[in-house]
């Protein structure tokens, strides 16, 4: 233990065992041993003692649009980051689209890597593209580092990332299945959506109309059939429809290489609470009822779904107009998501161990991010410190995201991060930040 530089102590230490008090010995970046909680501090390594605060492992958030270059007037590199950093989030893996170029070739993931390097404040992955023709591209993507590859099938919101068809997803997650890749799948099924109401204006119910459940049934059960056709690994993104969760059950008892994730607007809001006009809580798939949200809770506590991230989705307020038919469709969650999970989660009866099972160590194991997600001997030491206890209000103006846009705007919410740990740095602490330290990562072959 002599090369041990820095020990972090709580009476709460939130390990792969379970809570405990602990003293977690830190050298060279990476996490030394969990000791006792009365351990003798090394010679020469400093103390930081958190009292009663919990140290939990680094959120890993694999769910993010940072639309940097291209839409940086909607978010960037360096906001999204602050953002992510003083929400307790030390990773996150951002999504191929809303950039330009998106992140579908080679070359266009070296242009994202470069704007990105001088940027982070924590560290970074990056999903590739699937789209109807870049089959050809995908393995070159995969060699080049990505942690997969989504695909839309119904439209993304934007013209330069098309939808897949049937044929062109078989066609993909073939290509992918072939070199054990992971393909990552927003499924909205374009006939329902299409046979669906076409309505428009400022209310809330109209537009869930235009989106209902049915829209991820059916791309669901398309999705799990075409995937054990082919040995596929595959994921279901920002699932919000309860209706699915027994195909979902089924196929994961069958043997299906599938896995699921929610977000947690569709755990914490309800359809119930939208006011008429309020597009800040618009996205696709939409938040639904109250029931719904009850079995997307029961979901997680039952591992039918696996993993919690924000789908972090801004826009320039502008595009946030009061008719939900042409508002932009998207959440801006990435400071905000772990305390209102938490809030949540404890008013359930769900405890800190699971909120970090659900957004820290399966979002780590969804990417093969085996240094991050857990406070164990040999990863990285990535911490949040959190007041559990402690609540605050939110208010827009105190975001750093690039858009103080938030559908939590005047919620009071528990569990305070006092400070944010990267590789065993203090990085966010009382509002202020150090300048960027978080490096680029790529996929281990």
């Amino acid at each position: 233990m002599s090369d041990v530089e820095l020990v972090l102590r709580s009476t709460r230490v939130v390990t792969p065992e379970g809570t405990r008090a602990a003293s977690v010995a830190v050298a060279d970046g990476k996490i030394a041993a969990v000791l006792p909680y009365d351990a003798e501090v090394p010679e020469g390594a400093r103390l930081e003692d958190f009292g009663d605060d919990a140290l939990l492992p680094g959120i890993v958030d694999t769910h993010v649009h940072v639309n940097d270059p291209g839409r940086t007037e909607w978010e960037g590199f360096w906001t999204a980051t602050r953002a992510a950093a003083a929400g307790g989030i030390t990773t996150l893996v951002d999504m191929p689209l809303n950039s330009l170029p998106p992140t579908t070739t080679v070359d266009n993931l070296r242009t994202k890597q470069e704007v990105a390097r001088t940027k982070a404040h924590i560290d970074i992955g990056f999903w590739g593209g699937a789209l109807p023709d870049n089959v050809q591209d995908l393995k070159p993507l995969h060699d080049a580092g990505v942690y997969g590859f989504k695909c839309f099938l119904s439209p993304s919101g934007v013209d330069e990332f098309p939808h897949l068809d049937r044929e062109q997803l078989a066609a993909s997650m073939g290509e992918i299945a072939g070199f054990g890749g992971l393909l990552i799948v927003h499924a909205e099924d374009p006939h329902e959506l299409d046979s669906a109401p076409h309505l428009s204006g400022p209310k809330y119910g109209d537009y869930l109309q235009t989106r209902p459940r049915i829209s991820e049934d059916v791309a669901i059960k398309g999705l799990i059939e075409t995937a054990k056709r082919l040995d596929a690994r595959v994921h279901v993104l920002h699932l919000s429809s309860s209706d699915a969760l027994p195909l979902i059950a089924a196929a994961k008892a069958e043997g299906v290489k599938l896995t699921v994730e929610t977000c947690p607007h569709y755990l914490t809001l309800t359809a119930e609470e939208v006011p008429d006009g309020a597009s800040e809580f618009k996205c696709c798939p939409p938040i639904r009822e109250s029931a719904n949200q009850d079995l997307l809770w029961q979901a997680l506590a039952d591992g039918t779904v696996d993993c919690i991230v924000t789908d972090h989705s801004p826009s320039t307020a502008d595009l946030k107009t009061d008719d939900f038919a042409t508002a932009w469709g998207g959440i801006s969650g990435l400071q905000l998501s772990l305390p209102a999970i938490w809030t949540a989660a404890r008013e359930r009866g769900h405890s800190l161990d699971d909120v970090v099972r659900w957004m820290s160590a399966r979002t780590s194991e969804l990417v093969g991010l085996d240094q991050k997600g857990a406070i164990e001997a040999g990863r990285d030491a990535d911490f949040a410190v959190l007041a559990p206890d402690e609540t605050f209000t939110v208010d827009p103006a105190g975001l750093q995201h690039r858009n103080k846009v938030t559908a939590y705007a005047g919620k009071t919410l528990h569990g305070v991060v006092k400070s944010t740990w990267l590789r065993g740095e203090r990085i966010h602490a009382d509002g202020e930040f150090t300048e960027p330290t978080g490096r680029l990562l790529e996929r281990k072959n």
